[in-house]
């Protein structure tokens, strides 16, 4: 086993969150989960608190705090759009003003820091699939530009406090990822279709569904994310994480509707705004400098994400917002 470290994992009770909470307290390290619980749910740590090494912590990361750790996974903020649009200024704030606070407690303590980045950095990309080295091509006033910018400015900070500051930082470009203890009112198109195909509702496709997505399943993703932090100094990014794999929102709309075994229809309505058309990870950086690459097949993926809401009692969860789609 390696050294066992002080891990603080923020957003640790969200989707992504609980995953690597979960990975790391399996490994050993005393992890402190720490979490606003806006749309992150404590169900998905109740597993976690009896260990005797995890904590929680509920915390904004907005605000200052002060620990004493030696790796710092920073994946604090809403990603999804319903949610992340619902307050656009708090959404900068967490990804700025966030970025701020923890690579200020990485510098005072000598933490290595990663900071879970998005493929949204790309904006609706001209280049695909989309390279590390691509600039993107996002607009700075859209309505999902609190995301977008807000993760492109964290990742400035981080070079930054990189070059500066000699603060140890990793940097990962998250795709569309996937799978149990996803919030079942995110809003996202895997939640979002087997929700209706399981209640025999019709499937709300925006657009004409020929947009496309790479879904990655979690377990690949935080697979790569811990490869990413376990990596040389010489490496800190960044670097996508997702898989290549492209299908179009109606091919997974019609998979999700067979595999359910639903008699729900395709409904067709208009497109957000600024909603990419594409988005497929070249993962070949990952591939090189990680040894990473997912495994998960998203049938098999999607078959365990369908199992896991069918169990699921929605009466226990609330929308974290009224906000949809816009």
């Amino acid at each position: 086993m390696s050294q066992l470290k002080r891990v603080l994992v923020t957003g640790g009770a969200g989707f992504l969150g609980s995953h690597l909470c979960e990975r790391m307290v399996k490994l050993g390290h005393d992890v402190i989960c720490l979490d606003n619980f806006f749309t992150s749910q404590k169900s998905n740590i109740w597993h976690l608190l009896e260990k005797p090494n995890f904590e929680l912590i509920r915390h904004d990361v907005t605000l200052p705090v002060y620990l004493e750790v030696d790796e710092i996974f920073n994946l604090a903020c809403p990603a999804s759009p319903v949610h992340y649009q619902h307050d656009p200024i708090q959404t900068t704030k967490v990804s700025v003003s966030g970025a701020i606070n923890m690579l200020g407690m990485a510098r005072r303590v000598g933490a290595k820091i990663l900071q879970a980045s998005t493929s949204e950095v790309y904006g609706d990309p001209d280049v695909h699939p989309q390279p590390e080295s691509y600039r993107g091509n996002v607009n700075p006033i859209g309505p999902r530009a609190c995301y977008d910018e807000g993760k492109r400015c964290a990742e400035t900070l981080f070079f930054d406090y990189h070059r500066h500051h000699n603060v140890n930082i990793r940097v990962v470009r998250i795709f569309n990822t996937y799978g149990p203890r996803m919030h079942p009112y995110d809003g996202r198109v895997v939640s979002n279709f087997i929700l209706q195909a399981l209640a025999g509702e019709n499937i709300t496709i925006y657009g004409d569904g020929s947009q496309t997505r790479s879904f990655c399943y979690v377990d690949d993703l935080v697979e790569g994310i811990a490869r990413m932090m376990e990596g040389p100094d010489t490496f800190v990014g960044p670097v996508n994480l997702g898989n290549p794999g492209e299908f179009t929102i109606k091919q997974l709309a019609e998979m999700v509707i067979e595999m359910t075994g639903s008699k729900s229809k395709l409904d067709f309505a208009p497109l957000p705004a600024d909603d990419p058309t594409q988005r497929q990870p070249d993962i070949t950086l990952a591939k090189d400098k990680l040894d990473w690459q997912p495994t998960v097949e998203l049938r098999e993926g999607l078959k365990k994400t369908i199992d896991y809401f069918r169990g699921l009692d929605l009466s226990q969860y609330r929308k974290p917002t009224t906000n949809t789609i816009k």
